[in-house]
């Protein structure tokens, strides 16, 4: 499965027209002990760029952004209630939604993983 990354430090894992979303493990390094996860309703429609997810951590609370446009099919129900997953498992069960992508063009701006670490250092 393909994986892609955005700037602001979130992946996407394609298969099909299906994106699972999540954040890396150096964004999830910079928030600390995440400590509550906000998602989004199943069937909201999201653009590319906007506010996607809310998770707080002890130091912040930051947006997570939809590297993509599309739909959100699928939302990852334990999070809420396991928070700290996204810390020990960023880019595993740490996963927030599956979004049903609208273009999949979206996906060109996206950096692959070498490009992801050259940039995040």
């Amino acid at each position: 499965m393909p994986i892609k990354f955005t700037e602001d430090h979130e992946w996407i894992s394609v298969d099909g027209d299906i994106g699972m979303v999540g954040i890396t493990d150096y964004a999830q390094e910079q928030l600390g002990d995440v400590v509550f996860v906000e998602l989004p309703d199943v069937g909201k429609k999201v653009a590319k760029g906007y506010d996607l997810a809310v998770v707080e951590s002890v130091k912040a609370a930051s947006e997570i952004y939809a590297p993509v446009a599309g739909e959100v099919v699928e939302v990852n129900e334990a999070l809420p209630d396991a928070p700290e997953t996204v810390n020990s498992d960023p880019r595993g069960g740490g996963w927030f939604v599956k979004i049903k992508i609208k273009d999949p063009s979206d996906l060109d701006a996206l950096m692959d993983e070498d490009a992801y670490k050259a940039f995040a250092g």
